[in-house]
């Protein structure tokens, strides 16, 4: 290309059953699993494969842990979105920032906060420092944000860890897509509550993803908007599960914007969560939901029974493995 100054040459994979295909080649069994793999019959598309077994299986725990929640709007009743047209609206700043506050007025140790992109917050966190909203929310917890170096991300974790180990309490600052959204885990009291602000959708401008979505709608006919849709919240799943690492732990997830209350959206998301997610939690204001969190706290607080014996179980028999053949795990487990 000559007439082209300094010319990049972009190789991108569009085709994950690529990468996959030797695995598949070499071995005779192969079982793929994970608490995000949510719609399951969109993988055996994406893969190129034909499962001989397609099963999902609920949380085996001994009491409600987890509780998640959608927020679609503020407490003067203003709608909160991450929307192209919303998300500059100062209103919805504002709102979120006032959400953010409220919640970390009440709830102890670690808060972890999710951005749909590093621009995104970089712009909520200038105009909140502005507001005086960012002093407020120091006054109960100290403030640790992700950047894209390495190096000081880790810095920031580290520091974060401390100021919850020592009972100050802590806020970290993420985006959906980064380094501490996909591998850190925020167990015990490093994450009592995730707020995910906004639906983390593609840049549906980039030239890459245009050309997989292409890729996607005439290889494996599969629609773009069913694509973003499973992406976007495939990701907000990966971001929330970073507070539920075991069964003794315990922790409350908001969804920050009025589109998780669609049903075409919310329903993509992994059922773990949609079977703790109550009808009265689908389309709350901020109020609302600093109330829910007063009361899930308080009884998170009371003593309980480790081994489940009060009719829950979590640990699974010989006998119960031998069930899950047939179906009936799923009434074994209530």
């Amino acid at each position: 290309m000559p007439d082209v100054r300094d010319p990049v040459l972009q190789l991108s994979c569009h085709d994950a059953s690529l990468a996959i295909k030797p695995v598949f080649d070499r071995f005779q069994t192969v079982v793929i699993t994970s608490g995000t793999l949510s719609p399951i019959d969109l993988y055996p598309r994406l893969l190129n494969f034909n499962p001989v077994v397609s099963r999902s299986f609920t949380m085996s725990l001994t009491r409600d842990c987890i509780c998640p929640m959608v927020l679609t709007r503020g407490s003067d009743q203003l709608p909160v979105s991450t929307k192209f047209d919303m998300r500059s609206d100062l209103g919805v700043v504002r709102n979120y920032g006032r959400l953010l506050l409220e919640m970390v007025s009440v709830v102890p140790d670690g808060v972890v906060c999710f951005f749909v992109s590093y621009s995104y917050m970089d712009e909520i966190v200038n105009s909140w420092n502005e507001s005086g909203i960012l002093k407020e929310i120091m006054q109960h917890k100290l403030v640790f944000i992700e950047t894209q170096d390495v190096v000081e991300t880790t810095l920031a974790l580290d520091n974060y860890r401390r100021a919850c180990d020592c009972g100050r309490g802590a806020v970290f600052f993420s985006v959906a897509r980064g380094k501490v959204a996909e591998g850190i885990d925020f167990d015990r009291h490093y994450g009592r509550l995730v707020i995910m602000f906004g639906v983390p959708f593609q840049y549906t401008l980039s030239k890459i993803l245009l050309a997989r979505l292409e890729y996607l709608r005439d290889t494996f006919q599969i629609k773009e908007g069913d694509f973003l849709t499973f992406d976007a919240l495939r990701q907000a799943a990966q971001c929330v599960g970073r507070v539920i690492r075991s069964k003794a732990d315990y922790g409350m997830m908001i969804f920050a914007d009025k589109r998780y209350s669609r049903h075409d959206k919310r329903s993509k998301l992994p059922g773990w969560i949609l079977s703790h997610l109550r009808d009265a939690h689908l389309n709350l204001s901020t109020d609302m939901a600093v109330y829910i969190a007063r009361e899930f706290l308080r009884k998170m607080a009371q003593p309980y029974d480790k081994a489940g014996s009060g009719g829950k179980k979590t640990l699974l028999s010989q006998e119960d493995i031998e069930k899950m053949g047939d179906g009936s795990l799923n009434e074994m487990l209530y």
